[in-house]
């Protein structure tokens, strides 16, 4: 053998390099700032990166890694380009139709009823659960844990404000929840802005809570994370169905969103179907 022949150069091409740096800048935030991005969907990833790279006018993805580690407004920046919330009051009103007619009967009779709403993004999620609550007499003795990895958009969610263009939807999709009242009762208007009741969220608990890396924390009869898986890859994915599975109780639902499932998931036998359209399951063991 010949040792003084000298090693060959690596040739990496620029897609193998991209992976390269973006791992290196999502293992930075988590080593730093303890935000666990490594198993989220690659492809979101890469295209949130690259947008945050242009806005920032800098060169690379390592420039950004350098600029991330040594200041954090850019860190900022980047965790609410990684965050972007998409929601609605009543959103996909059918899944809250089934709520209404189908789960929260088989709750009334409970003494305390526990919700988790993950993921809770700017909060239109919790007050539609209050609203839907309040009107089928469990309010009083229900608690809505609602939780997000985010604690500016907690603070947000906690002021029950939402833009008064958003009410024409939001007023519609209640009525198509199965909602009978008049949908203004439950706000009043401030300019812009529609402030919802105070007592819609007395009995909502709000708290930083991040699905990829913390545990569970109590035992629920319904837990809400719609939407946010897809945004997780399958290793991720099977870490929070496991943290799901573990904190809720026998006989509790699980409500997901209409692109995610159960079906792989290593927990899928403990479940049974409520319903395969509203992706609604019940643990039975």
């Amino acid at each position: 053998m010949d040792i003084s022949k000298e090693a060959e150069e690596p040739v990496f091409n620029d897609e193998q390099l991209e992976k390269i740096e973006i791992s290196l800048l999502l293992e930075g935030i988590y080593q730093l700032y303890g935000y666990d991005f490594r198993n989220y969907i690659y492809s979101s990833m890469r295209r949130r990166i690259r947008h945050r790279i242009r806005i920032e006018n800098l060169s690379n993805i390592s420039a950004l890694l350098e600029k991330v580690l040594h200041d954090y407004q850019v860190m900022e920046r980047l965790f609410a380009d990684f965050c972007i919330h998409v929601t609605e009051m009543f959103r996909d009103p059918d899944f809250f139709l089934t709520l209404r007619t189908r789960i929260l009967p088989v709750l009334k009779d409970k003494p305390i009823i526990r919700i988790w709403s993950a993921g809770c993004a700017s909060g239109e999620e919790v007050f539609s659960m209050a609203i839907l609550l309040y009107e089928e007499g469990l309010h009083d003795k229900t608690m809505i844990y609602a939780t997000d990895m985010s604690d500016k958009i907690i603070n947000k969610a906690k002021q029950g404000v939402f833009p008064l263009s958003r009410m024409k939807l939001y007023t519609q999709n209640y009525i198509n929840s199965g909602g009978a009242r008049s949908f203004s009762d439950y706000y009043k208007v401030v300019d812009d802005k529609a402030i919802f009741t105070p007592c819609l969220g007395r009995k909502v608990i709000y708290a930083q809570h991040n699905l990829a890396s913390d545990e569970s924390f109590n035992e629920f009869d319904i837990i809400i994370c719609r939407n946010v898986l897809i945004y997780f890859n399958r290793v991720l994915q099977e870490k929070v169905h496991k943290l799901f599975y573990d904190s809720l109780c026998v006989q509790g639902f699980l409500g997901l969103g209409n692109k995610e499932t159960l079906d792989f998931s290593d927990v899928a036998h403990c479940y049974d179907n409520v319903d395969i359209k509203e992706k609604i399951y019940r643990k039975l063991k």
